[in-house]
């Protein structure tokens, strides 16, 4: 089950040209973990032990090289910043400079196997609590939604343009939605701590 959402935008203009894949000769690299959660949402349950949480997790092995081919290395700095802002790379100051490339390294990461978890849905709770009327009639029980909301943007102290970006307010807009609609959604689907490897 995939569980990652990516936004994807066209190359701009000013993108880095994709480098030529070259056959190069097998180098095992460093040994590296990689793993990264996401909370969305707060799983509240008639018990403190049935308590949970909706979530997504992954962990990946693999091993890692430092690149060093320049445009190799351009073209994951290019994807790196349009990964957390999309179209960012092409609205700064590019390409770095010499002692910009010099202070940065870019590890190649090839993977061997990972894993992925996830739990959605609503609590859960044991049958004897279930047939207890009065603890139902008691205990609140279910979601809270958990999600990311990136704010309006502040200028910087020496910022010299009069309005956010477009490209900058509408990736926000649309980040805020679908982080929001994701974590609420997540209620209504019933995939309890299950587990993908590969």
């Amino acid at each position: 089950m995939n569980v990652t959402r990516t936004t994807t935008t066209s190359p701009s203009s000013g993108s880095t040209p994709q480098p030529q894949q070259q056959q190069q000769p097998e180098v095992e690299g460093l040994p590296v973990t990689i793993a990264a959660s996401h909370l969305d949402g707060l799983v509240l349950a008639l018990t403190p032990n049935s308590h949970s949480y909706n979530y997504r997790s992954a962990i990946l092995f693999g091993h890692a090289t430092v690149v060093t081919d320049v445009a190799e290395k351009l073209y994951a700095m290019e994807l790196i910043t349009n990964g957390i802002v999309p179209q960012r790379w092409a609205h700064s100051r590019v390409p770095p400079n010499a002692a910009e490339m010099q202070s940065t390294s870019v590890l190649r990461v090839r993977i061997r196997t990972g894993s992925a978890k996830i739990r959605t849905g609503a609590p859960h709770d044991e049958k004897g609590d279930m047939e207890d009327e009065g603890l139902l009639g008691r205990v609140w029980t279910g979601v809270v939604p958990v999600h990311s909301v990136l704010g309006t943007p502040i200028a910087g102290g020496y910022n010299r343009v009069g309005e956010v970006p477009a490209y900058l307010e509408g990736w926000r807009g649309e980040m805020n939605r679908d982080a929001e609609e994701y974590a609420r959604e997540a209620v209504g689907r019933e995939v309890v701590a299950k587990k993908v490897a590969e």
